[in-house]
């Protein structure tokens, strides 16, 4: 059995937070009537990419009704059209739009992750179920040796990710960076940090994030890959 299907299996097989458990299967039996017949994953959702990435993008969660209910990260929901969207214009995506994993989309040399790998309610983990998820995080930046890029979608996966670097022993910037759209911090000879904010119809209805906006964050983020 390979690394990333141990990984994978050991992702999806997790039960570690009651919670999380009762939240992400009582939603697949009581969908809203847009997804009413549709048949749920509901369950942690594993990481998604290639494994030679050079970029990581760290996203919050799986989204109750997304990708708990598509099983791949950021496919079926508002957010994942903005991020499939801009991962193809520069390159890190074979296709724009991610309807359902059997669409044949590929990432080129990214891998999307996410700071807790069940959908919670209201999008709001506990600091004990983000602790419980972090080894998950933590195995995937120490597999990471092609790494240039994290790129994190909101400050909770901001957060997360420094903690998560941090808890590995890595050597965290002083003064220790903070959250803000389009903030870039250099947290290794050869890796950078970058925040976005979050593509959330929170933030993208209300144009606190446009397209632009998060198109210039993805076009640094191709120039630091090519370093």
């Amino acid at each position: 059995m390979s690394l990333a299907v141990d990984f994978h299996s050991r992702v999806t097989a997790c039960r570690a937070c009651p919670r999380l458990v009762a939240h992400r299967e009582a939603v697949a039996r009581e969908p809203p009537r847009r997804f009413r017949g549709f048949e749920y994953w509901a369950r942690p959702v594993p990481s998604f990419g290639d494994e030679g990435f050079r970029l990581l993008i760290v996203g919050l969660a799986p989204a109750a009704h997304g990708a708990n209910r598509t099983g791949r990260m950021f496919t079926g929901d508002r957010s994942g059209e903005w991020l499939y969207e801009a991962l193809h214009r520069f390159g890190f995506s074979s296709a724009p739009h991610s309807p359902n994993p059997g669409d044949g989309l590929r990432l080129l040399r990214a891998r999307i992750t996410a700071a807790i790998h069940c959908a919670p309610p209201g999008n709001r983990p506990t600091a004990e179920e983000l602790a419980a998820c972090q080894p998950f995080l933590e195995e995937e930046i120490r597999g990471a040796g092609g790494l240039r890029v994290v790129l994190a979608l909101g400050s909770i996966a901001f957060s997360t990710f420094l903690r998560t670097w941090r808890a590995l022993g890595r050597e965290v910037p002083a003064p220790i960076p903070r959250f803000g759209h389009g903030a870039m911090a250099r947290i290794a000879p050869r890796i950078h940090l970058l925040a976005s904010y979050h593509p959330s119809q929170q933030n993208t209805f209300t144009g606190r994030l446009t397209r632009p906006m998060f198109h210039d964050v993805f076009a640094t983020a191709r120039e630091l890959c090519k370093e």
